[in-house]
């Protein structure tokens, strides 16, 4: 049995292990009941220590793939042998698989970075300051549009990426998802009609619907929405707003040109609508950008960004700006559903801008996504897959393999401990598609390479 091992990995041996012995199974199709070598064979034959192979034993005897008999050694387990080695249950929904995904699973299609990624020091800091220094960010309420030190901060970022704001043009949310329920339920009623990217975003499209919210689709092209289609559209409706991401799209990774951006700009000064830019990628921007709030003003824009991605999932921190009399409008509705943000959560991340911190773990996170797209995108060329766009940064590639469906790639995925975000989720009507999003932050683990080159090899049905 040999297994590939890379001691220069971020991924610790044990779960490498785990891995490639999970691999192993499933390519040599090995039967029912077979002996596995000893721990201490294994250990010899990789140069790895003992307690390493018992570890990585011991978690593949808990999810089913081996089983240990007194004396004997380990076995393949006879109801998860070789092709079902570590097929997890799937969820009810598909839509929150990456949620509910169990411990060891590969999130390949989730919109988060690892979390070994992340820099816990300099947030345990920031909260032990705060704890220490701010006892009353720990009891009391916030004020209504949101902690000062942070909307200050805010300000000043906006600022460097030529959006000019005033503090009374800032709110603070919980999370960008917080912020755009504030807009639906400030702006639309049901019945009301707007504008969505196709793909796009499938937590926005869930959320219109629990609001009885007609949408009106229109292609996401490698230069952002098609401004054509939206033109036709506003010849036969009359939508309320047009959500759109304009950097490092959710799923495609695409981009919005300038071109795009203005003509998109006089559409909703001739037809009397707004735009919401989601822009909640912003920090991980490699190079130029094409903000529509910098190039509006905050006239007919309302911009939302969150601290999520790069911080934590855990701290539920974003923001919003807009015209003031707006802002102050989604302020009174953020008071009246949840009596307004976190202001705990909202000093910590007021301290990790102020101290720095932030400023350097977002570098890091930059350059390493930087490295992996890079080498994912040339795994996937290497394997025959399509891609949407080569993106300039973030974190998403939208792939297919030619004349692939979802079934294909579900299949290899489930034998491998891989959990996918199915592409019909990221459309407006759940429509099938063979297009794939995939976190390149992940693809460096032994499964997602075997998983590229297991769909390309995979026979096909015949139509």
């Amino acid at each position: 049995m040999q297994l590939q091992l890379d001691r220069e990995s971020t991924i610790p041996l044990v779960e490498q292990l785990v891995q490639a012995i999970t691999l192993w199974l499933e390519a040599r199709r090995v039967r029912s009941g077979a002996r596995m070598p000893s721990i201490r064979q294994v250990a010899r034959a990789h140069a790895i220590s003992v307690s390493t192979v018992v570890e990585a034993y011991a978690r593949l005897v808990a999810r089913g793939a081996l089983e240990p008999r007194h004396g004997s050694g380990f076995f393949v387990s006879p109801s998860a042998a070789a092709d079902h080695a570590v097929v997890q249950a799937q969820p009810a929904d598909e839509r929150w698989a990456q949620f509910e995904a169990a411990p060891g699973q590969l999130r390949l299609g989730c919109g988060w970075v690892p979390d070994d990624w992340r820099d816990d020091e300099a947030v345990a800091h920031a909260i032990r300051r705060v704890t220490r220094e701010e006892p009353a960010s720990l009891f009391s309420y916030n004020a209504p549009l949101g902690l000062v030190t942070l909307r200050q901060q805010v300000q000043r970022r906006l600022a460097a990426v030529h959006v000019q704001a005033g503090l009374e043009q800032i709110l603070t949310t919980q999370g960008a998802s917080h912020g755009l329920d504030l807009i639906v339920r400030t702006l639309l009623s049901p019945g009301d009609t707007v504008i969505v990217e196709d793909p796009g975003y499938y937590n926005l499209f869930n959320l219109l619907a629990l609001h009885r919210i007609r949408v009106l689709p229109v292609p996401r092209l490698r230069d952002g929405p098609d401004a054509a289609a939206v033109e036709a559209l506003l010849r036969e409706h009359r939508p309320r707003l047009m959500f759109i991401n304009s950097m490092y799209h959710n799923p495609t990774g695409t981009s919005l040109a300038p071109s795009v951006a203005h003509r998109l700009l006089k559409l909703a000064e001739q037809h009397g609508f707004q735009l919401v830019e989601d822009d909640i990628y912003a920090d991980f921007q490699n190079g130029p950008s094409t903000r529509l709030a910098a190039l509006d003003g905050l006239e007919r824009v309302l911009y939302l960004a969150s601290f999520s991605k790069t911080l934590s999932c855990s701290l539920r921190v974003g923001y919003l700006a807009g015209p003031a009399p707006l802002v102050q409008r989604l302020g009174e509705v953020a008071m009246c559903t949840g009596l307004g943000s976190q202001r705990f959560a909202e000093s910590v991340v007021a301290d990790l801008l102020a101290s720095g911190a932030y400023r350097r773990s977002v570098s890091r996170l930059r350059q390493r996504l930087a490295g992996r797209m890079a080498d994912t995108l040339l795994m996937l060329a290497e394997h025959g897959w399509d891609v949407f766009t080569a993106p300039e940064g973030g974190m998403f590639v939208w792939a297919r393999f030619p004349g692939a469906a979802y079934a294909d790639y579900t299949a290899v995925a489930g034998k491998l401990g891989i959990v996918l975000s199915s592409g019909n989720g990221f459309r407006p009507n759940g429509e099938a598609t063979a297009w794939l999003r995939l976190n390149v932050a992940y693809s460096a683990d032994p499964r997602a390479r075997a998983f590229l080159a297991h769909v390309a090899k995979r026979p096909r049905a015949q139509p």
